[in-house]
């Protein structure tokens, strides 16, 4: 028995899936009681293991409270537009972070911060520890 290769696009739409499932404050098994599935598929949907149909993927975004194009952006396309390039996207490793407790724990804290000079207080902060860290790893 060969094992393959989850799809890039799976793989995409489930950590899209796992990332508003979790701003959401919801469980894999609440999500999967929604769709009347098992916690384990929500996690192989999750995983990009098991592709999502198109009528789950529309019953997904109800229940997560999102546009199905949200599943979607910033995805790969699998096709070059003209010239070979593509619409500007986030790097793989902002959605890899948003897809982190710790991530989505900074961001929601973070964007409720109102005054603009803290912020950026902050973000100079993380640059400066970032750069003692060492060199940048993407």
């Amino acid at each position: 028995m060969s094992t393959k290769a989850p799809n890039p696009v799976d793989k995409y739409v489930g950590s899209r899936v796992r990332m508003r499932r979790i701003m959401l404050g919801l469980s894999q098994e609440k999500l999967g009681d929604a769709l009347g599935l098992t916690f384990q598929q929500v996690q192989k949907y999750e995983k990009g293991a098991n592709r999502v149909g198109a009528s789950r993927i529309q019953q997904i975004s109800e229940i997560l409270q999102v546009p199905v194009s949200f599943l979607f952006e910033g995805g790969p396309s699998g096709t070059a537009s003209a010239g070979g390039l593509s619409e500007a996207t986030s790097p793989a490793y902002v959605s890899d972070f948003l897809a982190t407790s710790e991530g989505l724990a900074l961001t929601r804290a973070f964007t409720r911060i109102t005054d603009a000079k803290l912020r950026r207080s902050i973000v100079e902060l993380v640059e400066q520890i970032a750069t003692r860290e060492g060199p940048d790893k993407r």
